[in-house]
């Protein structure tokens, strides 16, 4: 089975065909990075003008890279959430359209359930579940157990700041550019990480729950009172207390709920610092850990059709009625 996917919940806007929920034929990815990093952050009304001019030329990239004229299509599938409202409207409307005009299954996908099982599509799913799983990105970050694809719980989550949203403050406050994860990344490879004692946020309180405010003000307070800092120092030592606390969090789960797999996913995963230390922890436990390639960890439509084939499997198709959900959560599967 062949699905057409299209995401356009934040600033990229994708479109991608996978077979049978495994298979990537084609995964098209047009970034706005450029577009609104002069304003610092991602403007909701340029992006989903973004969207509209490129949607259609973006899925018809993605078909011709899969060598699949639309009728060779089975299904189509869309995030509906969560996300920008206006947005999430564009990619939803036009894969209604879409599969409403071929006479095709819709498949509405929550974007954070997509991020959940998307190192699935680069692992496969046997043997991977049960499987304790790290979402974080620039608008999430949450800990949650599954034992199969739609059987999932969540563990913990973000009471403040999500972690990419965290280091996109922190960067601000040192003048670097937009986004700030890689900024960030790139100035700590020349720093030091032990050089500034950056606190970790609820690390040893017993809970899977996670906190950046405090550590994203402690940087704040640092950089007042040493105004001829080393910003390469402060970048490596503010990245060692995030990086320690979202590995710290997800490898605990693991051990304590007797897991043998562990897999992170969301944009912040591409960070170089953090794959090394939850690769090296996970080594040290005899934990199976599994990373998407950094396409499949941004926002992304291979992942959104790679969902959509298990949702249409267990009788998940949706209705074209179905609305956007700009603040849906990630949802509770039965466990």
């Amino acid at each position: 089975m062949k699905v057409l996917g299209v995401e356009t919940s934040c600033d990229e806007t994708s479109a991608a065909v996978v077979r049978d929920g495994e298979e990537i034929l084609s995964n098209v990815i047009s970034s706005q990075i450029a577009l609104h990093r002069p304003y610092g952050g991602v403007v909701p009304e340029l992006a989903s003008r973004h969207h509209l001019q490129l949607i259609d030329s973006v899925i018809e990239q993605a078909l011709a890279d899969a060598h699949t004229p639309l009728d060779g299509i089975d299904a189509v599938a869309a995030t509906y959430g969560p996300g920008l409202a206006s947005s999430l409207l564009i990619g939803l409307n036009a894969a209604k359209g879409i599969a409403f005009a071929a006479g095709k299954p819709f498949v509405g996908i929550n974007h954070v359930e997509a991020h959940l099982y998307s190192p699935l599509l680069a692992h496969g799913v046997p043997n991977a579940l049960p499987m304790v799983s790290l979402i974080v990105s620039g608008g999430h970050t949450l800990l949650t157990h599954a034992t199969a694809i739609g059987k999932h719980r969540i563990l913990g989550q973000t009471v403040d700041d999500a972690a990419g949203e965290a280091f996109d403050k922190v960067a601000k406050l040192l003048g670097l550019g937009y986004p700030g994860g890689p900024e960030i990344e790139s100035h700590a490879e020349h720093g030091n990480p032990a050089a500034i004692d950056f606190p970790r946020s609820m690390l040893h309180d017993g809970s899977y729950n996670f906190s950046f405010s405090g550590l994203k003000t402690s940087v704040l307070y640092f950089l007042r009172k040493n105004p001829h800092h080393r910003v390469e120092d402060v970048c490596a030592s503010f990245q060692e207390a995030a990086v320690d606390v979202l590995v710290g969090k997800v490898v605990r789960a693991a051990v304590e709920l007797r897991v043998n797999t562990v897999s992170a996913s969301g944009g912040v995963s591409i960070n170089r610092r953090f794959r090394e230390k939850l690769g090296a922890e996970c080594a040290r436990r005899r934990l199976q850990l599994l990373l998407a390639p950094a396409n499949l960890c941004t926002d992304n439509a291979a992942m959104i059709a790679g969902l959509a084939f298990h949702k249409l499997q267990s009788g998940g198709q949706s209705d074209f009625s179905l609305e956007v959900a700009p603040s849906i959560g990630l949802g509770v599967g039965d466990l």
